[in-house]
C-alpha cells in the first residue's frame, strides 16, 4: 500500500493538539509529524516531561482528557505516538536540535535518531 501524504489539514490539526496541550500545562518538548517504517501512516509524535512517564496508557489518557476538556472532538483527533522523554530517539532529537532558534517547519528523515529510523518528518518544535 502507498503511504498517506501529510497535508495542510493534518498540520493544522496537529497544531491544535499542541496548542491544547500548551494551554493545559502539558507542553510538548518534542512535537512533530513523523513517518516510521513500522507504520503505514503518519503519527503525531509527542514527548513532554509534563505528561506522566510511568506508562503509555497514563500519558495517552492525560492527552485525551485534555483534548476532550478543551473541546477537540474525537473525530478531529490525530494518530498519536507518545514517546517518553528518556527514549534514545527523543534524546537524540533534543541533542541535535534543541539549540536551534526555531525548528518549526523543519523536514527531517532518511536517518537514525537514537534507536529509531525516521523516514520523514515535519517538526513543530524540538526543545
Amino acid at each position: 500500500m502507498d503511504t498517506a501524504t501529510l497535508v495542510n489539514f493534518d498540520i493544522e490539526q496537529g497544531q491544535k493538539v499542541i496548542d491544547a496541550l500548551d494551554q493545559d500545562g502539558k507542553s510538548p518538548d518534542v512535537a512533530m509529524w513523523a513517518k516510521f517504517p513500522e507504520f503505514e501512516n503518519w503519527r503525531l509524535v509527542i514527548a513532554s516531561d509534563q505528561l506522566d512517564q510511568s506508562s503509555a496508557l497514563v500519558g495517552y489518557t492525560q492527552i485525551n482528557e485534555t483534548l476532550k476538556r478543551l473541546g477537540i472532538p474525537l473525530q478531529r483527533r490525530v494518530p498519536l505516538f507518545l514517546r517518553p522523554v528518556q527514549r534514545p530517539f527523543i534524546q537524540a532529537l533534543r541533542l541535535a536540535f534543541s539549540s536551534a532558534e526555531d525548528t518549526y517547519g523543519m523536514r527531517l528523515g532518511g536517518q537514525m535518531f537514537g534507536d529509531q529510523y525516521l523516514e520523514d518528518a515535519f517538526v513543530y518544535r524540538i526543545r
